[in-house]
């Protein structure tokens, strides 16, 4: 069986006082789509962010890629809840960000933008975009490095429901022809059920796992699949009740 893409067993995760997360062990596999599921407090973002090598305070072991998180990785992409583009830059500019001045120029940015719809937005100023198109140029930008994970907190939370599934449908695409390793936080049991191959519920107090859902449906999903509502009823019961499933 060969190394998962991320392996991560943390014992306890502190912000001062207050534990946020205790105990918390799973891992995912290469190629694989895992949804963290959960209500705020629980430690979603945490986790996210302790595999990213943002925060590094942490009692435990932690591989990503078969070695320990490392701040800036190349081969680790992530898409934050707010596209965070910088204004001052073009939208080329802002995908590219590693490649300075030669951004506009660059091929690969002009191939992530069409891959994600805005091939004909790259001279476009961030101002200029609708709040889908900015979270897309932000998918476009965690790409740039050609990370082998992806790394996903809430990234379709802030724009209207038809423009989230347009989004979640695009990073389906891109995850299938990129054979990437995505691990997406969300607080929407149906967006963690039609993504995932598995959605892994956690609970607060502090941030600890419930259970796991497999998701064995092959792509492309249908929306209105009664099996995925099926298992949308089966993660809530894991977060309604976390006693029963620990």
């Amino acid at each position: 069986m060969s190394q998962p893409a991320i392996d991560i067993a943390i014992r306890e995760k502190r912000f001062g006082d207050r534990v946020a997360v205790r105990d918390v062990a799973f891992t995912v596999d290469r190629g694989e789509i895992v949804s963290l599921v959960g209500p705020s407090g629980c430690g979603k973002s945490t986790l996210l962010r302790v595999i990213a090598g943002l925060d590094r305070d942490f009692r435990g072991e932690v591989q990503v890629l078969g070695q320990p998180p490392r701040l800036h990785a190349k081969d680790v992409g992530f898409v934050f809840q707010e596209p965070r583009l910088l204004p001052w830059l073009t939208v080329a500019q802002n995908v590219g960000f590693e490649a300075g001045k030669r951004a506009a120029k660059d091929a690969r940015v002009a191939g992530l933008l069409a891959e994600v719809g805005l091939g004909d937005y790259v001279n476009a100023w961030p101002k200029q975009l609708s709040g889908g198109m900015a979270q897309r140029a932000a998918i476009a930008r965690a790409l740039y490095s050609q990370p082998s994970v992806l790394l996903l907190d809430e990234p379709f939370s802030a724009v209207d429901p038809f423009t989230r599934m347009k989004l979640q449908d695009l990073l389906l695409a891109v995850a299938e022809r990129r054979k990437a390793t995505v691990l997406v936080v969300t607080h929407d049991i149906g967006e963690a059920v039609y993504l995932a191959d598995r959605v892994l519920a956690l609970s607060p107090g502090p941030g600890r796992l419930s259970g796991e859902t497999r998701v064995e449906r092959a792509g492309p999903r249908d929306r209105h699949d009664p099996e995925l509502a099926r298992l949308q009823s089966q993660v809530l019961a894991l977060l309604e009740h976390p006693a029963q499933a620990a």
